[in-house]
């Protein structure tokens, strides 16, 4: 497909380049060309889109979660994390079929897709039904086989994300990306990481784990193994491989280093860490260290929303106001985060995250003429810290339109709605009791 948009403002996403009236062409899931004035000519096979009132950005990019998830929304809320997963989570889980986990997934989609993020990366169960609902959504996507080594004796589960890489990796056209995803350090305990990394010196796929998430999780591993989990994931040889660790929030200043020394990029979640009441990340300290970081939601029951633009605010705002240092994250910063940067940190390709020729066309428009966005001081600002999700009007991925004029294109908002519906008639009433 090859698009034209004209008359429009973007941001690159990149280099914090601003330019307020140009063009930018599509053609073949690449930027073809962008720049400033007047678009040069081009013939009519090239579809002419308004940018008027527009604002384009690269789309964001979700750096961790759980899509099925998105069927708990708000069915446990305002508990500890290990409360949470041990005594509602996993037991509602359970209930779950494969065609509930499609549903599910296409549920966070539609969400997804409505707030600007165009790649998304999960980490659940039933995954090949997963990837065929993101490969006929269109969007992209990193994904892992969730993997809880603790009920895994016979190594089922890596014999399925075995299959699934060789099966998935590079499906959709590219867009689909796959993983290695064991939960947890104590979920995954040393024995069974070994078979993991078995498995990664296999396969060339990053890893994707969730680390040191609670002070619990910290007080438990060093109580264990004498050694935090960044430590012992370290000694388990993990950190030889591309590895994606989520969270991150308790670390000791020798973890950060760890981390730096192995290229240990990290997924920060500031909205689920404050709701689950787990902490926040060291972010600052990470970036200082050259740690690549991007931002992600974690999933819907625990967040309870995918919305990148809520995350963008609040990373940007959280981290001021724990370190009292009015620029500790400026507005570039966390937009690269939710870019740029998120794209680094899943490995991903070069140039993805960005608008800059030759890049993947993965792109979103918002609407630019609301009272928010005046005076026109600084756009890039008002993305940040004024913009909302409901100002988003059109999302691409690869060159092709997912969402125009705010009218999904790719999924079916009332039938995944009217399904949900019925999935969530089997979960039991979760009653809390109080001791």
């Amino acid at each position: 497909m090859k698009w034209l948009i004209e008359d429009v403002a973007y941001l690159d996403g990149v280099h914090n380049t601003f330019v307020e009236r140009g063009y930018m062409v599509v053609k073949d899931a690449i930027i073809e060309d962008l720049g400033a004035g007047d678009s040069p000519s081009y013939d009519e096979s090239y579809k002419r889109i308004s940018g008027k009132n527009r604002l384009l950005l690269p789309g964001f990019i979700n750096t961790h979660g759980h899509a099925a998830m998105s069927l708990l929304r708000g069915y446990a809320d305002d508990l500890p994390l290990h409360e949470w997963l041990n005594d509602v989570i996993w037991p509602a889980e359970e209930l779950l079929t494969a065609d509930d986990i499609e549903i599910g997934t296409q549920l966070a989609m539609l969400e997804m897709i409505e707030t600007g993020t165009t790649t998304f990366t999960d980490m659940y169960a039933s995954m090949d039904r997963v990837a065929e609902a993101v490969i006929a959504s269109g969007m992209r996507a990193v994904l892992g086989r969730g993997i809880i080594g603790l009920d895994d004796p016979s190594l089922d589960k890596l014999k399925e994300t075995e299959a699934f890489i060789r099966t998935y990796e590079g499906a959709g056209d590219g867009r689909i990306k796959t993983t290695i995803a064991p939960h947890a350090p104590y979920t995954c305990p040393p024995d069974y990481l070994t078979h993991v990394i078995n498995l990664a010196e296999k396969v060339s796929v990053p890893l994707q784990i969730h680390i040191a998430e609670t002070s619990k999780e910290v007080a438990d591993s060093l109580s264990m193994y004498n050694a935090t989990p960044v430590e012992s994931l370290y000694t388990s040889g993990l950190f030889q491989f591309k590895v994606i660790g989520a969270h991150c929030v308790h670390l000791t200043d020798h973890d950060m280093d760890l981390l730096a020394q192995h290229d240990v990029h990290v997924a920060h979640n500031p909205g689920s860490n404050l709701k689950l009441g787990s902490g926040i990340a060291p972010l600052t300290k990470l970036l200082q260290r050259g740690i690549v970081v991007g931002l992600g939601t974690d999933g819907a029951a625990s967040n309870n929303k995918l919305d990148l633009y809520e995350e963008l605010r609040l990373v940007a705002l959280l981290h001021k106001g724990v370190e009292q240092d009015a620029t500790a994250i400026d507005a570039f910063t966390a937009l690269r985060l939710a870019t740029s940067e998120g794209a680094k940190a899943l490995f991903l390709e070069s140039g993805l995250g960005t608008l800059t020729k030759g890049a993947p066309a993965d792109f979103q428009m918002i609407d630019s003429s609301g009272p928010r966005y005046y005076p026109r001081h600084n756009l890039l600002s008002h993305v940040v810290y004024s913009s909302h999700a409901g100002d988003v009007t059109d999302v691409f991925v690869a060159g092709k339109p997912l969402m125009r004029n705010r009218e999904f294109l790719t999924i079916d908002q009332e039938k995944v709605c009217y399904e949900v519906g019925r999935i969530v008639q089997k979960f039991p009433r979760y009653q809390r009791v109080n001791v």
